[in-house]
């Protein structure tokens, strides 16, 4: 978890309107009211008389009205958007694309992987990070989530029209588009890789300031921290490739930004480890004792979504160092021990 970028860069993408990134591909950052990110990126491919959106932003009535002020000056309306090509399930890209489908048509499409999250989300009935909390060790943490009672609303969590399988190739009139599957952040993750164009849409799997946050799902996996940097490997061994991340500004090289996340994560596994070799055994402990943040806040002084993810990550830190044969793990009364082998 690091800080977005300082308030000079920041201010210098998240201008509105749509700014040309690369031939026919303009980048539309759209609000994110409440989050220290600010924007969402949302990337217009024109495509003949209609446009191709890669993600589509949360649905609120002002992005909706930025979104449709943006691609006026490109030359399209609301009602051209032929397809939504969503990087993953999370509000801030989904949930726009499902209420544009509804209101102005074009269809959406997301990720296979994700299709077992969704599913789950109109169904369950408790949140699955009491349990995991618990498990974390992060106790008062697992009541507060307990405690809350949130707004059910599924009007903006419909089904998508299209599942995308890893490998495929999806053939625009400008452009051909390969969906290659990068579990991680969630279990469906994808992003589209143009190749003649040299150019990424990378979602939130590589972000040029921060460290995107792993397993924020209600179907984590046992180990995604290991499924996310086996996905940062797999797309550093294609040819390097423009950056066009969902948040933060168009970087020149792929490569570069993952060299940079895979340090940082190398970097987080050794300071996890001397984090217990100190004492602290459990996700929680351990989390109390990192640093959070490129200011090297303390856990408690993030707010309490923050540190819920800052636990989490912890944990998955834990379970890659497990798996590497630097830690042991054994449960107690609920929650997960660690110890040096």
């Amino acid at each position: 978890m690091q800080d977005v970028q300082d308030e000079a860069d920041r201010h210098a993408w998240e201008r509105p309107g749509a700014h040309e990134v690369a031939p026919g591909i303009h980048r539309i950052p759209l609000p994110l009211p409440g989050d220290s990110l600010k924007a969402v990126n949302v990337y217009a491919i024109s495509d003949g008389e209609q446009v191709v959106l890669v993600d589509g932003g949360w649905a609120l009535e002002e992005a909706e009205q930025l979104l449709g002020t943006a691609l006026a000056g490109i030359g399209y309306e609301l009602g051209d958007i032929r397809e939504f090509l969503v990087t993953h399930l999370h509000r801030d890209h989904y949930t726009q694309a499902i209420s544009l489908r509804r209101h102005h048509g074009g269809e959406v499409s997301l990720g296979e992987g994700e299709r077992a999250c969704l599913e789950l989300m109109r169904t369950i009935d408790r949140h699955p990070d009491i349990e995991r909390l618990h498990e974390e060790g992060a106790l008062e943490l697992s009541r507060l989530v307990a405690q809350w009672d949130g707004e059910r609303d599924l009007t903006d969590w419909e089904f998508p029209d299209h599942w995308l399988d890893d490998g495929v190739d999806l053939p625009l009139n400008t452009r051909t588009l390969r969906v290659i599957a990068t579990p991680g952040h969630t279990r469906g993750h994808v992003v589209f890789h143009d190749a003649a164009a040299k150019t990424l849409f990378a979602g939130d799997h590589v972000l040029p300031h921060i460290t995107p946050s792993i397993g924020v799902e209600l179907n984590r996996p046992h180990s995604p921290l290991r499924h996310y940097l086996t996905s940062l490997d797999l797309i550093r061994a294609l040819p390097d490739a423009r950056l066009l991340p969902a948040h933060g500004p168009v970087t020149d090289s792929v490569h570069a930004r993952v060299d940079e996340l895979l340090g940082h994560h190398e970097h987080r596994l050794t300071a996890t480890a001397e984090a217990v070799d100190g004492g602290a055994h459990t996700a929680f402990a351990a989390a109390l004792v990192l640093p959070w943040t490129r200011h090297h806040r303390k856990l408690g002084e993030l707010d309490m979504f923050n540190q819920i993810l800052a636990v989490h990550e912890t944990m998955a830190h834990l379970r890659v160092l497990v798996e590497r044969g630097w830690l042991t793990e054994a449960t107690v009364d609920g929650v997960a021990h660690f110890v040096r082998r």
